[in-house]
């Protein structure tokens, strides 16, 4: 009698590793935000968008706070990459570590494109999810100073001044965003602000 194993033509599902689950997931949910805006994005439609089931998305994130708050990792490991190819690649002047801030940051907002300003929009909504925020934008303000310290004449820059940074390079990114002005425009007014910030602190 011949065998019948194999000739059914039924494949089994492959199962995903959980790291390649995660990242369909969050490529999903980054679709969801660019297609049908930040409100849209819970994890009841990201499990209908990425074809899964609830329970999956549940054991990644927990909650849409917990989903939010990985589109913003996965973001903020997006830039500080960028970033430090940038800085590696630059020569040790002024000039260039300005034009490093100014140009990773503004493209790595336009590569993640109109969504990016609705997560962080709604990082606001949730102390939990603000203090994320806020940690964040704390490392990267300290990365930025140690690039520009060696240009101050006084040997130090002024927390006031690299806030200041980061508000203008969030606005100007979003700006380029959203098309109100170009990506040229958004870096060289960040680039000139940060110049002007380090020649505060001559």
């Amino acid at each position: 009698m011949e065998s019948t194993i194999g000739k059914t033509g039924a494949q089994p599902r492959r199962r995903l590793l959980r790291e390649d689950r995660l990242r369909q997931l969050l490529e999903a949910a980054w679709r969801i935000v660019r297609e049908e805006g930040t409100e849209a994005l819970t994890l009841g439609r990201l499990a209908e968008k990425a074809g899964v089931t609830k329970p999956v998305v549940y054991d990644h994130f927990g909650t849409r706070a917990g989903l939010l708050a990985a589109l913003y990792r996965e973001f903020d490991a997006r830039q500080t990459a960028l970033m430090d190819a940038a800085f590696g690649a630059s020569k040790p002047t002024l000039a260039d570590r300005a034009a490093v801030i100014a140009s990773s940051y503004v493209d790595c907002v336009l590569r993640q494109g109109r969504e990016i300003p609705g997560v962080i929009a709604a990082l606001a909504g949730s102390p939990e999810l603000e203090n994320i925020k806020r940690e964040y934008n704390g490392v990267f303000i300290e990365k930025c100073r140690a690039m520009l310290m060696p240009f101050a004449g006084t040997g130090a820059i002024a927390a006031p001044g690299l806030w200041a940074m980061l508000g203008a390079a969030e606005a100007l990114s979003y700006a380029a965003a959203t098309g109100d002005i170009t990506a040229g425009q958004a870096e060289r007014e960040l680039f000139e602000t940060i110049i002007a910030m380090v020649a505060r602190n001559g």
